[in-house]
């Protein structure tokens, strides 16, 4: 019988997070990843059929991007090979007006499997566990859109999210937009920050071309630059920047405030020089 829960990406920001809280409950995890005991590559579909053998449940998170080429026909092949294997849920995280990241989700919705979608506004955590942590370090964050009001969803509430849906049925077929409780600029993100961690950082704007370049100048890879670029050119646009109850209705409860975030990723260590 097939009572394993299979989490992709089960060492990143969330897949981390939902791997843990299913272990705490008892329940057997898989993690889904390239050096894993039972190994999971996106770039290897010849050892899916082995990831999904006796498993019960997939939790879906795509690298980098759903957005990217070939997400669509990766995630497409994923569901049917799980469908085969006899997998009864699959949730897939997603974000939040990324038109690509769309066709995938509904691969996963039409695919007669029980799924749930959960789009992510951007993660509190891009400051403390990601492209955005190096820059706070050094005091002095530079992007662009610097006006863009973004309601940040924190992991931990993304997560909690996540497991609801992969243990409750009622889950099944919905499309959760997930944001924080309110909407901050980077320059406010900075200050918050700077608060949390008694530090001097500055914000300064600039543009996309400048950004671009800076990224180059550090030897990012031209289809993560490329990726960040249309992050910020098409999920910043306000059209997509609402606040939502999404997190309250699954939960029960508010979702965490980014100060909040703030002041226990400082107290936790990760700005500290």
């Amino acid at each position: 019988m097939n009572n394993t829960f299979l989490i992709i990406g089960g060492n990143g920001k969330t897949g981390r997070r939902v791997a843990e809280r299913l272990s705490n409950k008892g329940l057997d995890v898989r993690i889904g990843s390239r050096s894993a005991a039972v190994p999971f590559d996106w770039q290897d579909p010849t050892g899916w059929n082995a990831a999904l053998q006796g498993v019960k449940a997939v939790y879906i998170t795509y690298q980098p991007d759903l957005a990217v080429p070939g997400a669509f026909e990766d995630v497409t092949l994923l569901t049917e090979k799980a469908k085969q294997a006899g997998v009864q849920k699959l949730v897939i995280l997603s974000g939040k007006g990324e038109e690509e990241a769309q066709k995938c989700e509904q691969v996963v919705l039409n695919s007669a499997i029980g799924a749930t979608v959960v789009r992510a506004s951007w993660f509190s955590q891009n400051f403390s566990e990601s492209f955005f942590l190096e820059p706070l370090l050094a005091g002095h964050l530079a992007l662009p859109k610097a006006d863009a009001k973004v309601p940040y969803i924190d992991a931990d509430d993304i997560a909690d999210v996540v497991v609801e849906a992969l243990l409750h049925d009622k889950h099944n077929g919905h499309i959760y937009e997930l944001t924080g409780p309110r909407r901050l600029t980077f320059p406010e993100v900075t200050e918050e920050v700077a608060k949390a961690t008694g530090r001097e950082i500055q914000f300064q704007e600039i543009s996309m071309d400048q950004y671009k370049a800076g990224m180059r100048e550090a030897q990012v890879p031209e289809e993560m630059i490329g990726l960040l670029a249309y992050l910020f050119e098409v999920t910043l646009l306000e059209s997509n920047l609402a606040v939502t109850n999404d997190v309250e209705r699954v939960l029960g409860r508010k979702p965490k405030d980014f100060t909040a975030y703030a002041v226990e990723a400082a107290a936790a260590g990760v700005w500290r020089l």
